[in-house]
């Protein structure tokens, strides 16, 4: 398989952030054909998991970036995916991400990578905002994004309906 080089690997206290690997399919099938990716238009049909992280392979190939894909540090097996995207198409950057793995539930491991991919987005990538889209309902994504003071932004572009969209002001940053 072709490997993306020079793809930057975010680290925090106990987890590693990197692209996605071919071995992380496994886990990401499993939590895409389950009620865990209810919130994400699921759960999916059975090849609809493959296009789906297809995509995200194909983000990182034309953007040269999109969601890490998490996990602790000193361990291949992945615990979700987490950080910025731009769809074609799409109104603006959003940040998102989901927890594959209901083991890792519960753990900040959410928290974590969420923080870091957020500082990724805006450190590396620049900008001074981007959105989070959240399915009603989905109150452990909402409770996540207003942690780091994304707030709820009712003007904002809705690509799915009915979704609340929230925006990330970017870090304060020291002048130099």
């Amino acid at each position: 398989m072709p490997h993306l080089s020079d793809t930057p690997v975010p680290e925090t206290e106990r987890l590693v952030l990197r692209v996605p690997r071919a071995g992380d399919f496994g886990m990401w099938d499993t939590s895409a054909q389950s009620d865990r990716s209810r919130y994400m238009g699921g759960p999916y049909r059975a090849r609809d998991p493959w296009r789906a992280f297809a995509n995200v392979v194909g983000h990182w190939v034309l953007r040269g970036w999109r969601e890490f894909v998490f996990g602790l540090e000193g361990s291949d097996v992945p615990l979700g995916h987490g950080g910025p995207w731009f769809p074609e198409g799409g109104p603006e950057r959003e940040i998102g991400g989901a927890v594959w793995d209901p083991a890792a539930e519960g753990k900040g491991y959410a928290f974590e990578a969420a923080q870091a991919a957020r500082a990724h987005a805006f450190d590396v990538l620049g900008g001074e905002t981007a959105v989070s889209s959240i399915a009603p309902g989905n109150a452990r994504s909402v409770a996540l994004v207003e942690q780091p003071r994304a707030v709820r932004d009712p003007q904002a572009a809705v690509v799915d309906e009915g979704d609340l969209v929230y925006r990330h002001p970017a870090p304060a940053r020291s002048a130099a």
